[in-house]
């Protein structure tokens, strides 16, 4: 009987990744795969972050036929000199080597960058890294330079000679050219590309975002003098609009932990009814996940509607006010400038900084606290929403209360409910598994879907006969989820109760 070989383990075996290798082997632990859009936008937020330092006035964006696309500012241009350790040009670093970047040193006050999205000098490099060919042309210093890449690595040494006539001065442009191998879809999203496009536009008034697509022709171009306040109009449409409140705030010198400069700008729009928009930003990175600005804007705002309506002795007796009755019909737009943000994850979809729930929530409680008394009536107006939010939510646990003395269950504890009781509206996601569960109530909107995470092979109901079927704890507390009685007769179904207008499965096949 032969022997098996065994694979030997030495020395030998282990593999030392250099250069844009990491990216190549893994390119999941550093950016999305799904299609080439985030690499894209790694490109796009370095040319926001020189117009969020104050040096670019314009961002044009191209998406070429051939599904390659183009981004080109009027910034400082990115250095193409030598670097003086690594001997080699600053523009070729920037782009071959993870973790080079001009925004580590951020507690400088002559820092290149002091608030920016681009933290770990990953960005562009990753770009590089998943692009099959990228060209780079930077206008600095009366001349052009260019360097070409394929598959990540430099074609020819930098390429420079001295800017004609009519050229811009300054500036970055970058053409790259995704690879297939490393995405699922080569097909960009443009309806994402173009509201994130729009979105510099509107946290940077005065910055014009020029988006051009070459298949369809179709140019569509933002400047948003009015910024927040103008786009969260325009978002809204015909919403009717309670009340409007906006506001800034930043530090000015080194104060209770921020540095100077760190703070907010957020616009807020109350409203009795129809749908809600909540953005959120972090030095221009879209966060849709929300995070702990979110957090410190809706302790603002709890604080100090709930300080007003102490003080003007508003509440019914016995009502106990939530941060959820206030924010429930709030649309905001949050921009908050982060000295050194801490992200969940490459993407940077959700801010974990614990700082910044002090930092807006420090901004935005006194500024909402002197706007209301200086608009008492609008104050009282937004009291009485606010006030009415609040019995609701207690009626509709009184009802899961009384069911539950009825022998109907409580809610599920895995259950995490929307805040909406309009069933028409509310969605049900039914998920496997807590880790499914976790990755639904990030995406999910907090206002209308509700996520339960089911445990296990659910019964095939069809099959069974009522008492087995409700002797399974995922049919019972699915029924008790959606508003049924598993413990009634089966003449006694009653859907006048029903919570959610919708339900969906998510589940493989």
């Amino acid at each position: 009987m032969a022997t098996s070989k065994r694979a030997s383990y030495s020395e030998a075996s282990i593999r030392v990744l250099k250069g844009l290798e990491p990216v190549r082997q893994r390119p999941g632990m550093y950016t999305s795969t799904v299609n080439p859009l985030h690499i894209i936008q790694e490109v796009i937020d370095n040319s926001a972050d020189e117009a969020l330092a104050g040096h670019a006035r314009r961002i044009d964006v191209i998406v070429h036929a051939d599904g390659s696309v183009t981004v080109q500012d009027d910034g400082r241009g990115i250095p193409v000199g030598l670097h003086p350790e690594e001997g080699v040009p600053v523009v070729e670093l920037v782009f071959t080597q993870l973790h080079a970047g001009g925004k580590f040193d951020k507690l400088d006050a002559g820092a290149a960058y002091r608030f920016s999205g681009g933290l770990h000098g990953v960005g562009v490099s990753v770009t590089n890294a998943l692009s099959r060919c990228l060209e780079v042309e930077v206008h600095r210093d009366g001349q052009a330079s260019t360097l070409v890449f394929a598959d990540g690595a430099p074609v020819d040494a930098l390429q420079s000679r001295s800017l004609a006539r009519g050229e811009a001065r300054s500036g970055t442009r970058v053409r790259a050219w995704p690879d297939a191998r490393y995405f699922e879809s080569m097909q960009l999203p443009l309806s994402e590309l173009t509201h994130l496009l729009r979105s510099k536009a509107v946290l940077l008034p005065g910055l014009s975002v020029r988006l051009h697509v070459e298949k369809s022709g179709e140019t569509h171009e933002w400047r948003y003098d009015e910024g927040l306040r103008g786009y969260l109009r325009e978002a809204l449409g015909d919403t009717p609009v309670l009340l409007e409140f906006e506001g800034q705030g930043a530090a000015e010198a080194q104060t209770e932990g921020f540095a100077p400069g760190e703070g907010a700008q957020w616009c807020v729009a109350f409203s009795a009814e129809g749908s809600v928009l909540r953005e959120s930003y972090v030095n221009l990175i879209p966060t849709p996940a929300g995070g702990t600005h979110e957090a410190g804007l809706r302790e603002g705002l709890f604080q100090a509607v709930k300080g007003f309506i102490e003080l003007h002795a508003l509440a019914p007796k016995g009502l106990r006010l939530l941060p959820e009755d206030v924010f429930s019909r709030a649309s905001c737009v949050l921009s908050a400038k982060v000295l050194d943000p801490q992200f969940q994850g490459q993407m940077k979809e959700r801010l974990n900084s614990r700082d910044a729930v002090r930092l807006v929530s420090g901004f935005v409680r006194p500024a909402l606290e002197l706007w209301l008394s200086q608009h008492v009536e609008l104050g009282r107006a937004l009291a009485d929403l606010v006030i009415a939010q609040a019995q609701t939510r207690q009626r509709a646990a009184q009802r899961v209360e009384r069911r539950k003395g009825s022998g109907m269950a409580v809610l599920p504890g895995k259950l995490t409910d929307c805040e909406s009781r309009d069933m028409s509206r509310n969605e049900l996601f039914l998920v496997e598994g807590d880790s499914a569960g976790g990755s639904a109530k990030m995406g999910r909107d907090k206002e209308f879907q509700a996520v339960l995470p089911l445990r296990g092979k659910v019964l095939n109901s069809w099959e069974v006969d009522r008492d087995r079927l409700f002797a399974n704890q995922e049919i019972h507390d699915i029924a008790v989820a959606i508003g049924l009685d598993p413990h009634g007769a089966d003449a006694e179904v009653d859907l006048s109760q029903l919570r959610y207008g919708k339900i969906c499965i998510l589940s493989d096949a």
